[in-house]
């Protein structure tokens, strides 16, 4: 069985950038599962459909043109219809899109086997809202990374900040509670730690001390 390490956990966790570090720590694929919702929210707006149709918006995720890539100087890169979306895809307007369309049932259907396909040797590093609870609930390894609301406000204010983003402290607070709010809410896949899953809460551990207890823990498992 290919090995699978889930990082499962709200909006500005951390688990993205974790995600990232970890795949590469382990010579791992990486899949940003919240990619695929963020790329479905923006195929749908740039197609004028209104994000609240889910008829129309799965028919979209089933045939989305999609690429993940890595560049010549080792960035990710993402690809909506052969054009690189990575900027689009980190804006708010997107992001907030992108949780009313993860609450669709039809939607998350269509996108489940597109996800469980990135399951390729050595390994996978999962990263998303529901990696652990429905995607892969056999992973040998499951993590729920979390912190306070307030730094992951802060955190999410300080990277806009650093792409040139103009952002509000207290406008990020309130979407990411609102998030946060459909996010646990949803009738499927509710965002939560799956039973078997390490709770890991970040508020006050650096980024090298949440990727070094990951790795430790996944020593533990022989998984590294």
């Amino acid at each position: 069985m290919i090995p699978v390490i889930t990082l499962d956990g709200p909006g500005g966790s951390g688990k993205g950038t974790i995600a990232r570090l970890l795949a590469d720590r382990l010579g791992w694929h990486l899949l940003d599962s919240g990619a695929l919702y963020r790329l479905t929210a923006l195929a749908a707006r740039r197609a004028g459909i209104d994000p609240e149709d889910e008829a129309r918006v799965t028919e979209l995720a089933r045939t989305l043109p999609v690429a993940f890539e890595v560049g010549e100087d080792g960035t990710p890169r993402i690809l909506l219809d052969g054009r690189e979306v990575g900027s689009e895809l980190r804006t708010e307007q997107c992001g907030a899109d992108a949780s009313r369309v993860a609450a669709m049932p039809a939607v998350r259907e269509a996108l489940l086997e597109r996800q469980r396909a990135f399951r390729q040797p050595p390994g996978l590093v999962a990263d998303g809202r529901d990696m652990g609870t429905v995607v892969f609930p056999d992973a040998p390894l499951k993590i729920f990374l979390t912190a306070s609301l307030e730094e992951r406000a802060r955190r999410r204010y300080n990277q806009l900040k650093e792409q040139g983003v103009s952002a509000n402290i207290h406008s990020l607070l309130q979407e990411l509670a609102d998030r946060d709010e459909r996010d646990a809410n949803r009738k499927v896949a509710p965002l939560r730690p799956a039973a078997d899953a390490i709770v890991l809460d970040s508020t006050e551990l650096g980024i090298d001390e949440v990727l070094q207890r990951i790795l430790d823990l996944a020593r533990e498992r022989e998984l590294a």
